[in-house]
């Protein structure tokens, strides 16, 4: 590699490590809030939510990965060409390859980088939150003894235990259980305790009070009464896989009896081709940037930013992209669109490269611009002479 090419490559990646660690750090932390309930709610440690954190982490990075690098080789090129380096190469006989090598090396570094993260990395931590959620869920135990705090424990039932006593006795106790549309129940008691299995929270010396739709209320004291928690347990433990959390070999060849396969098996074959396709984005948005920004342009040249003309671009290709994989999971025609949005953008943009052509609006726009250009500058002398002295 060429002292020019390590020298542009250096200042992209610079630019781009300044651009992905922002928006890493805040995407991740929005994601990070969105599960610091859960955590709160079950009683779980500091460790738990940070780990847990961590393993939003992989899910996110694909998708920050090509957008970054669009920014930072766009930015780069810009500030080049500001400087007038791009007009110094080009003065010197440089071909345009000493500005594109360097970006391409950069682009293929991290797209297989995404390729890694998306195939291997993120379905394992997929895994791992889902069990984790799974397991925080069915610690019913957990949430019930937080004291003098009502804790939702499923939608329509409501707990709140007064204090904690020694042996895993509980003082206090109010349950709100709403779930049956036909009537209300809400349950007082002395104390109480989770049996041993963890399927019943047994509550002593207490009453229950039964309310119909019609406002009618009917009350029953009990000296014991096992509330059963098998339901709850059984469903809270449960660990929901989707297609996004499975790995690749199992994509390749899922099992006929797996339950969200019986429902929409269209999901793993829409999930593998994503997978086939999206690591491809950092390659196909440093082509975007090289076509917007690798060109030297003089200064009196009016031209959108560079960077805002590619960013809108790659954004554009991102949503059809999301649009033809959501789609995929309905009908199957989705498919080849997946793959021709990415081979399709690279195809242009690399002939655009090669025949050495530059992004220049069309004429009868630029005319138009030109048009209204004049009026404004027309019009301006004119409005301010109307103007009272």
């Amino acid at each position: 590699m060429k002292l020019i090419e390590r020298y542009i490559l250096k200042r992209a990646t610079g630019m781009f490590l300044a651009t992905l660690l922002p928006l890493l750090a805040i995407v991740w932390t929005t994601q990070a809030l969105a599960s610091i309930n859960l955590v709160t709610d079950s009683g779980q440690s500091i460790l738990a939510f940070m780990r847990l954190a961590t393993l939003v982490l992989p899910s996110i990075v694909p998708l920050i990965l090509p957008f970054a690098l669009v920014i930072g080789v766009a930015q780069t090129l810009t500030a080049m060409n500001a400087d007038s380096e791009l007009t110094v190469l080009n003065a010197a006989g440089s071909s345009r390859m000493t500005i594109i090598r360097p970006i391409i090396y950069l682009s293929l570094a991290l797209s297989a980088l995404s390729f890694t993260v998306d195939n291997f990395v993120e379905p394992y931590s997929r895994m791992a939150v889902r069990k984790m959620i799974a397991t925080a869920n069915a610690d019913l135990l957990s949430s019930v003894v937080q004291e003098n705090t009502f804790r939702k424990i499923a939608d329509g039932l409501y707990v709140q235990v007064a204090s904690r006593r020694s042996g895993g006795v509980l003082g206090g106790i109010f349950v709100a259980d709403s779930r049956n549309p036909a009537y209300e129940l809400v349950y007082y008691a002395r104390e109480g305790a989770v049996d041993d299995n963890g399927t019943a929270l047994v509550m002593k010396d207490g009453e229950v009070h039964r309310k119909l739709p019609d406002g009618n209320v009917s009350i029953i004291k009990f000296d014991s009464y096992a509330f059963d928690l098998t339901d709850m347990t059984r469903m809270a433990g449960e660990v929901n896989i989707r297609a996004k959390d499975r790995d690749l070999p199992y994509l390749f060849n899922p099992d006929p009896k797996d339950p969200v396969y019986e429902k929409k098996p269209l999901s793993f074959s829409a999930e593998l081709h994503r997978r086939f396709t999206e690591w491809t984005f950092p390659l196909v948005f440093a082509l975007v940037a090289l076509v917007v920004s690798s060109d030297a342009r003089s200064h009196r040249e009016a031209r959108m930013h560079p960077m805002i003309t590619a960013l809108l671009t790659c954004l554009f290709i991102r949503w059809t992209t999301f649009y033809a994989a959501n789609s995929a999971e309905e009908s199957r025609l989705f498919i080849p669109i997946m793959y021709l949005i990415p081979i399709g953008t690279g195809a242009l943009a690399i002939r655009q490269l090669t025949g050495n052509r530059r992004l220049e609006i069309p004429v009868s726009w630029e005319q138009r611009v030109n048009d209204l250009l004049v009026r404004l500058r027309l019009a301006k002398p004119a409005s301010d002479g109307n103007q009272p002295s």
